[in-house]
This record gives C-alpha cells, sequence and structure tokens, in this order.
C-alpha cells in the first residue's frame, strides 16, 4: 500500500529509505522532493507506518508499505489549510491508498474540496484529533465526516490525559510515550494523538493490504467493529469505539455496513477483562511502549489567525 505522509517531511533514515518514495515539497517557495524533515514530527509518522526495519532500530506496523512523503508543514509547525490541500490533491494524483494527516488545524473551503475529493476517490484519511491543552475539542480534518478520527490511550490502555475527546473520535490507539525514528539517523520518542494516528494509518495500510477490494468505508468500518470497548458500553467521547485491536482487524468476521446484527450484543465485560482484552490489543500493534526517561511532546500548533476547526458530526 502507498502511505501519503502529510506533514513536515520525511528524512532518509535507515530504516525508512527501502519504503521512501519520492514526493513533494507544497510549501511556497518549496521545490523538493519531501524527502527533509528539520523539524522530526514527519520521520516519526513515517516510521510508524512503514519503517522497514532493514535498517535494525525500528520497524512500523505496515513494514512493507511505502510511504509518500508531502512536505506540507514548515519546521515551525504552522501549516496553512490551503498547502495541506495541495498535499491532499498530490497524494490522490500520485497513488496514494491512505492519508495520514497527524495535525488539526484552520480550513479553509478548498481544503474542505480536497477531502471530499479524496474520500470520493475511495483513498482512506485518517487524522489527528488534537492534543490538550492547546486543543480543547476535535480539531480538522478529524471532524469532517468520512475521515477516521484518532485519539490516544496509554501505556495501561486508558484515555491519554494529552487526548481530546469529542463525539468526532472514531477509534483511540497508543499515545504516549511512543518510540519511532528520527532525523539526522536518530530516534525519538513522542506522546500526543499525532503517533496514535499514524498507528492507525499503518493498521489500514494492513487492512486494505489484505482485503484490497474493500471500500474506504469499509476499512473504517473494520477498525472500528473490532475495536476494544472502552469506558462507558458503545461508543463514547473519550474511547469512541475503543482501542484498535489488529489481529481482530485484520480476521474477524465483519459484516458490511448495513447488514450488522443489532439484535445480538457481546455482554458488558468487567473491568479486570477489558483491560485484558486492552492489554492483548496493544500487544498486537508491536509498538513498544515501555518509557525511557522521559518525552517530547509533539504538537501540532494552530496559527492565531486560523478560522476555527468546522465541526460537523
Amino acid at each position: 500500500m502507498t502511505v501519503a505522509v502529510l506533514d513536515t517531511g520525511v528524512d532518509a533514515h535507515r530504516d525508512l529509505s527501502p519504503n521512501l518514495l519520492d514526493g513533494t515539497d507544497v510549501i511556497p517557495g518549496g521545490a523538493g522532493d519531501g524527502r527533509r524533515d528539520l523539524n522530526g514530527h514527519g520521520t516519526a509518522m513515517a516510521g510508524l507506518i512503514a519503517a522497514s526495519g532493514q535498517g535494525g532500530g525500528a520497524m512500523g506496523v505496515a513494514p512493507r508499505s511505502k510511504i509518500l512523503p508531502v512536505l506540507v508543514t514548515p519546521a515551525s509547525g504552522s501549516g496553512e489549510a490551503d498547502a495541506l490541500a495541495d498535499g491532499i490533491e498530490y497524494a490522490l494524483s500520485n497513488g496514494a491508498e491512505i492519508i495520514n494527516i497527524s495535525s488539526v488545524g484552520g480550513t479553509s473551503q478548498r481544503l474542505i474540496r480536497a477531502i471530499n475529493m479524496a474520500l470520493a476517490a475511495n483513498v482512506v484519511i485518517v487524522a489527528s484529533g488534537g492534543n490538550r491543552p492547546e486543543d480543547s475539542y476535535v480539531g480538522y480534518p478529524a471532524s469532517e465526516p468520512g475521515v477516521i478520527a484518532v485519539g490516544g490511550v496509554d501505556k495501561h490502555g486508558n484515555h491519554a490525559a494529552i487526548s481530546v475527546t469529542g463525539p468526532q473520535i472514531d477509534v483511540v490507539a497508543p499515545a504516549v510515550e511512543i518510540y519511532s525514528t528520527g532525523v539526522n539517523g536518530g530516534y525519538r520518542v513522542g506522546t500526543g494523538t499525532s503517533d496514535a494516528t499514524a498507528i492507525v494509518a499503518g493498521a489500514a495500510a494492513l487492512i486494505r493490504s489484505k482485503y484490497p477490494n474493500l471500500p474506504a468505508e469499509e476499512v473504517a468500518h473494520r477498525l472500528t467493529a473490532t475495536a476494544i470497548d472502552k469506558g462507558p458500553p458503545g461508543r463514547d467521547d473519550e474511547y469512541g469505539y475503543g482501542v484498535i485491536d489488529l489481529v481482530a482487524a485484520l480476521t474477524a468476521d465483519v459484516p458490511p455496513l448495513g447488514f450488522e446484527t443489532p439484535s445480538v450484543t457481546t455482554p458488558p465485560a468487567s473491568a479486570a477483562e477489558k483491560d485484558n482484552d486492552t492489554a492483548r490489543g496493544l500487544a498486537t500493534l508491536g509498538v513498544l511502549l515501555a518509557a525511557g526517561g522521559g518525552y517530547l511532546v509533539w504538537r501540532r500548533r494552530r496559527r492565531a489567525d486560523d478560522p476555527p476547526p468546522r465541526i460537523s458530526r
């Protein structure tokens, strides 16, 4: 699968280079191929998705996927809505099957059109819900209908304090002290819904690989239908439909949308059972969650003059 990473660019790290395509730089005045990263954020997201493991240091969730790097955010971390629209259009015209947007920010009519054009073209879009305290509600484009909105859980599988909540959250994934590839051949540990989003994008790539004819909305349905329920029974604003369970998403017999059997429901699990299920789901991701003596908090910063995100679900 080809996963477009719309971010600060992606360094040609030894763990990424076997899977790293030539991309583009859509920042005004930019003329590169997306294979540079002065911030480190985009390189970390790409590693969580598709680090090959061939460099000996990191392996992503979908290590045979290809990364299409699209530099839409400068090193300062403040991106423009129309630059993101440019990036989506580029990804769409260059064969991306999944688009990862580990950021929130302002919107524009052009960005809304680009998002909906990609969704109409059967592309899976995964976006981060946002990080507290800078964000107090689910940001754009995660709030756009059809986009998979991702929140975060901590190392115990509980709601991560940094993760925003809201009715748009679809699923959650690990978001605290996540290790991945970094710039200049190094590695990085970060905390935020950005990391959770990249993990979910990797999961979407594996689902599309196993089920190549599955429409984008059914890929999302597989993730939500097999997620491990947390919090109140059913969907809630902290966990969405639950913590992604990659093995279940790839192997479960999931009825298509519209053919679910609402009369057959699983009895509510006890707290201990939920904790055990969550531990199993986290283990299937192959993500190292051990504490590393501190972490860097990576947040996508919203410009003060950006319009507020449009909440539309």
